[in-house]
């Protein structure tokens, strides 16, 4: 894959960037342990997580007849941010981002993450600065992020065909090709390899191999 043709990534944040897919199971673990449903390992959330999260939800055995989705889906979310201070990023990205702005590509992020939230995360973790925009959701129940990155793209007024869209899920590319984007995906998330694969989209090991290829 060439990839000296493009002059923006577009970074998914978390799993991709934001190594939180364990914080994921343990919240979720505690929301289930509560309602006597079946508890969820890492590799069953990585075969099963997708968006929109309440088809996810049901899957694990929700009832949104006893309870909404929207009550459940705060519930969550409300845990999650309790707790995400805890989540870092994967190793590799403190030196990807600067190395990345040195070879003289522009980066943004587009997220299923709440807006507000994800801009606080960026600023933690000292990387915001990093990015020409952040654009996450505005809402908390994870709908699917097609809309904000179409905005993005007209925002960034860049060419297609000059974008790189780097994800961790099979959304990521499902959100890449609704908009027009290249994409590439990367088995460090949400979603496990062998899942990503039917994406038909190149596949790098780790976000050093991807960078290494720039």
């Amino acid at each position: 894959m060439e990839l000296n043709r493009y002059s923006h990534i577009i970074w998914d944040w978390n799993g991709t960037l934001l190594n939180d897919a364990w914080l994921c199971v343990e919240v979720m673990n505690g929301m289930l342990g509560k309602r006597k449903l079946p508890l969820l390992t890492v590799e069953l959330y990585r075969s099963i997580f997708n968006f929109p999260v309440r088809n996810y939800y049901e899957k694990l055995g929700f009832d949104f007849e006893k309870e909404p989705f929207e009550e459940v889906g705060m519930e969550f979310m409300v845990l999650y941010n309790q707790r995400q201070h805890e989540c870092h990023l994967h190793s590799e990205v403190k030196h990807l981002l600067p190395y990345c702005e040195l070879k003289g590509y522009r980066q943004s992020i587009l997220s299923a993450r709440e807006q507000n939230e994800l801009l606080a995360e960026t600023i933690a973790l000292e990387v915001n600065s990093f990015f020409d925009q952040i654009r996450g959701l505005d809402d908390h129940y994870a709908h699917g992020k097609t809309e904000v990155g179409v905005r993005l793209l007209r925002d960034l007024g860049i060419p297609r065909q000059e974008v790189i869209f780097v994800g961790d899920t099979l959304h990521d590319a499902e959100v890449a090709n609704e908009i027009g984007v290249d994409c590439i995906l990367i088995p460090n998330g949400h979603h496990s390899e062998e899942r990503i694969l039917s994406a038909g989209v190149p596949i790098f090991s780790s976000l050093t191999e991807f960078v290494g290829k720039l």
